[in-house]
């Protein structure tokens, strides 16, 4: 026991500080990998044990998947399918109360989850709908706060690289089965922010949009059929068997090029070469983190780390229902402290042996995890979403907590409703491809 407790000490001391002090996420996770290896080898193998685990940990077909769906994004992002979403939102959600604010809602639901990026979505649709609502008489910390809630909901409605990071890092939980449990969960986290919204914007008069034609609805519906068949195709083509989830993000980049390049004509073949470079950037930062955190969870491993913790947790009750609660709270204060991905990989191996103890299937575990750290990305200090939407929306953060601290709590309400009630995750799972894990 000693051992495991001076291994903890020592990856976490070292990680923790070296982020303290300012070291990039990866590296600090690399270097605190090599200082606990030395515990247990020299100096020399420690080096090569963890470049090793880094490089054989990136050598997996699933991995394909993370650059191929962030060049659909991107290629998305660029493409003008932002302004159709969000006239289709705006023709969804016109008739209820502050009716802009559940276009917001809807689009980050629709633009997020095609994307699958909630920062990108926070900034293409928070920017064309603040104006939008400032011109109404809708307070700019509300439509910001309604805007951050509400873009992480595309990391939870398919296709999600977040769900692809987890699948690796647990061993191989079926992509498949976690994409189609994300849907009900965003659904109900969207649901919950309009709720939220709708009582405000009533209380505070805002207006309601006037009912649109008839020619309208039809006109809006067929220009956002094509960005919305992406989702069709992608989930219609796991579902039924005919390609992988990883053959799946080549099609995704197939699809969104012949739609931005050949139907919507938003961009030419002199875009590409700044789209694949971008990408290639964001995709590097992600593998990056991703093979030293897999080289982490091996020193976990070796040094029994994750059955150490489990242990801890497991003495200080045998009620599951605490332990859940016990470990949504620690996701939520890490969340506000680490940036989802590196939240995801290093403590997925951690919590994972103690929620399999209660007998917690993976997958909605990965849900349930997955939607605790998408809060993280809309609160302070280290919010990306958050920053992105006072940006967007011209306020200052201290303007926009007020606001965001309602829907932040509804939001935990559906965490908690997410967490002890698995079939909200499980049940289409089952339904759909037969899931029995």
């Amino acid at each position: 026991m000693e051992t495991e407790m001076m291994s903890a000490i020592t990856l976490f001391g070292a990680f923790f500080l070296l982020m303290f002090i300012g070291v990039p996420i990866a590296f600090a996770i690399g270097i605190s990998t090599v200082l606990t290896f030395t515990l247990f080898l020299t100096y020399d193998q420690s080096i090569n044990n963890t470049a090793q685990q880094l490089a054989s940990g990136l050598d997996t077909f699933t991995l394909l998947a993370v650059p191929f769906f962030i060049l659909a994004g991107n290629i998305m992002n660029r493409g003008g399918i932002a302004l159709r979403l969000i006239e289709l939102a705006k023709v969804l959600g016109g008739r209820l109360p502050g009716s802009l604010a559940h276009c917001n809602v809807l689009a980050n639901m629709m633009f997020g989850s095609i994307s699958g990026s909630a920062v990108a979505a926070a900034a293409a649709v928070g920017g064309v709908m603040a104006p939008l609502q400032k011109k109404e008489g809708y307070d700019p910390a509300f439509s910001a706060a309604v805007n951050i809630a509400s873009c992480p909901t595309g990391l939870l409605i398919p296709p999600s690289t977040t769900f692809i990071v987890f699948s690796l890092i647990s061993g191989g939980t079926s992509i498949a089965a976690l994409f189609v449990a994300g849907y009900v969960p965003g659904i109900l986290m969207g649901l919950g922010i309009m709720l939220v919204a709708g009582i405000v914007a009533k209380k505070r008069g805002y207006p309601v949009a006037p009912r649109p034609s008839w020619k309208e609805v039809i006109r809006k519906t067929g220009d956002a059929l094509l960005p919305l068949g992406l989702i069709i195709v992608i989930m219609g083509g796991i579902i039924k068997g005919i390609f992988t989830p990883t053959e799946a993000s080549a099609v995704a980049v197939v699809y969104t090029l012949l739609l931005a390049l050949v139907w919507y004509r938003e961009i030419s073949i002199r875009d590409l070469p700044g789209i694949m470079i971008d990408s290639a950037v964001t995709t590097s930062i992600v593998l990056l983190m991703v093979g030293c955190s897999i080289a982490m969870s091996r020193v976990m491993a070796f040094a029994d780390i994750p059955y150490t913790i489990s242990d801890l947790l497991l003495s200080l009750s045998e009620n599951p229902l605490v332990l859940l609660l016990i470990i949504n709270i620690a996701l939520l204060v890490v969340g506000m402290f680490m940036d989802m991905t590196p939240a995801l990989l290093i403590f997925t191996p951690i919590f994972l042996p103690v929620v399999k103890d209660l007998g917690m299937d993976p997958v909605h575990f990965g849900v349930m995890m997955t939607f605790n750290l998408c809060l993280g990305i809309c609160t302070p200090p280290v919010g990306s979403a958050l920053f992105v939407g006072c940006s967007v929306a011209k306020v200052s953060i201290a303007r926009v907590l007020r606001p965001l601290l309602p829907m932040m709590a509804m939001q935990f309400a559906v965490l908690l409703l997410i967490t002890y009630v698995p079939d909200l995750s499980l049940a289409l799972p089952r339904l759909l491809l037969g899931y029995g894990g």
